[in-house]
């Protein structure tokens, strides 16, 4: 009886150690996750530091470039905010024949209510899934995908934008001098106030406490942090205007209708959904509403800035994947055009980058698009692909540079559907019955400012039919979900 006693006890013991073993490599795994902290800008164009801008001033994004791979030609796949959103947190392509991601108030509930969404699939697996600020376009869209409600400060019911229903303008404005049918004030606001007077600001706080929070958890997160500047309406702190000096602010020297351009590409009329617009055509508005802009991307950069220096307070930086992107693009008065909505590259080209732990950093020049970027998220943190994702992991151009992603960019718009490849742009149109009613092409070896449309060229005939035919090989093999 002492022998099996004995025996008993030291079994017990070593397997007690073994249990303990087994739990100790199992938490440790846990930790060795890689976290994910997503930063998302609402109509953030590429005019930064880390893309060549000598004029707009943002060192804490360029800051984080420097730690990344910055993907110098990334696109949207729908140059709007809704749908845009929907589209890169699905995985999924918009599709104008089905109506799938198609306009500014795009649901992905509504579209494809039974995907496993981005945060989802992390949720999925083990993963703590926050959203702080705007992540999806409606905060209550797909509250599914987090482990909690979803924050944002102005939960609005009805337009956002009505006039300081939410308190985003801090100067008084008469009431005769609101817009007479939106109820909005002014494009462009420069008060002297700080910057905790302003929603970003209170984002990018509540992203702070959260990081705390979120590692005393000891659990792997996905944290979503969404910017609203530089967003309509123009709105920072004296302080970042006075950044800028308006008289050195360079405009656009091709505000100008391009040549030949197709009817269906139109101007936004988002603006004008503001007052104090006035002339938009004439140079004091332009260098106005540069200045303003940029304003909101410097007030937005230190708010960026504020969230990167508590990762790194916390020691988290060293085991969190950082992605910044904006939704889309957006014209600053390039053939006069104010906003996005085009299939224009000022509209669908957007800045994007991710700091990748251990990896490398640099320029890729591999053309990338949103739809991509969940599959490439999952697998850089070992989750496996749910079978809807019509996207392609970039990572091996995550850890070399170097190497070639995707020979175009597949973008829709309205009715429309444009290939952008490194050399060309090439954008065509359909009616009802799905024919052909206009296109364009922009030669962007000789033309990089789109400036003239030259589908009409011989010499360019017989690359039209290959662009023709490659547009309607996407649409048949990409576009229908499995």
């Amino acid at each position: 009886m002492m022998l099996q006693y004995s025996v008993f006890k030291h079994l017990s013991a070593r397997t007690a150690l073994l249990s303990a073993s087994c739990l100790y490599v199992s938490f440790s795994q846990a930790q060795e996750k890689k976290n994910v902290l997503f930063i998302i800008v609402d109509d953030l164009r590429p005019e930064l530091g880390c893309y060549g801008s000598e004029t707009v001033i943002t060192p804490n994004i360029d800051s984080l470039a420097d730690q990344s791979v910055v993907f110098q030609h990334a696109y949207c796949n729908v140059p709007v905010s809704g749908a845009s959103r929907s589209s890169l947190l699905t995985g999924v392509y918009p599709d104008i024949s089905k109506k799938r991601f198609v306009d500014a108030e795009t649901w992905s509930q509504k579209d494809l209510p039974d995907v496993t969404t981005l945060p989802q699939a992390f949720k999925n697996n083990g993963y703590y899934t926050m959203s702080v600020g705007k992540v999806f376009h409606h905060f209550n869209d797909r509250t599914d995908s987090w482990s909690e409600s979803p924050w944002i400060v102005s939960p609005a019911s009805g337009d956002w934008a009505l006039y300081n229903k939410w308190h985003v303008w801090k100067n008084e404005i008469p009431e005769d001098e609101l817009h007479p049918q939106s109820h909005r004030g002014p494009y462009c606001e420069g008060a002297d106030v700080p910057d905790s007077c302003y929603e970003d600001n209170q984002i990018a706080r509540k992203a702070v406490a959260e990081l705390g929070r979120l590692k005393e958890k000891g659990q792997p997160f996905f944290l979503a942090v969404g910017f609203r500047k530089p967003h309509l309406p123009f709105i920072a702190p004296k302080r970042y205007w006075n950044l800028y000096k308006r008289e050195n602010i360079k405009i656009a020297d091709n505000r100008y209708r391009s040549e030949n351009l197709p009817k269906q590409v139109q101007n936004s009329r988002e603006i004008f959904q503001y007052t104090h617009v006035g002339n938009t055509s004439s140079e004091d508005f332009h260098r106005e509403a540069r200045h303003a802009y940029y304003a909101c991307v410097s007030f937005i950069d230190t708010q960026i800035g504020i969230v990167l220096d508590e990762l790194k307070r916390l020691n988290l930086a060293a085991n969190t994947i950082v992605v910044l992107l904006g939704d889309h693009g957006w014209h600053l008065g390039e053939h006069d055009f104010w906003g996005k909505h085009t299939l224009l590259n000022q509209a669908t080209h957007a800045p994007f980058m991710i700091s990748y732990p251990g990896g490398v950093h640099g320029n890729s020049q591999s053309i990338v698009e949103f739809v991509d970027i969940y599959p490439s998220l999952c697998e850089a943190c070992d989750i496996s692909l749910p079978e809807h994702l019509q996207g392609r992991s970039f990572l091996p151009t995550l850890k070399n540079p170097k190497k070639k992603h995707r020979d175009h960019a597949f973008i829709q718009w309205g009715k429309g559907i444009n290939l952008v490849t490194p050399d060309y742009s090439y954008a065509q149109w359909y009616d009802s019955s799905q024919n052909i009613v206009s296109e364009m092409l922009f030669d962007h070896r000789n033309d990089p400012e789109e400036n003239k449309n030259v589908v009409g060229e011989e010499k360019y005939r017989k690359l039209i039919k290959r662009f023709q035919a490659d547009i309607q090989q996407e649409r048949e093999e990409i576009l229908p979900l499995k």
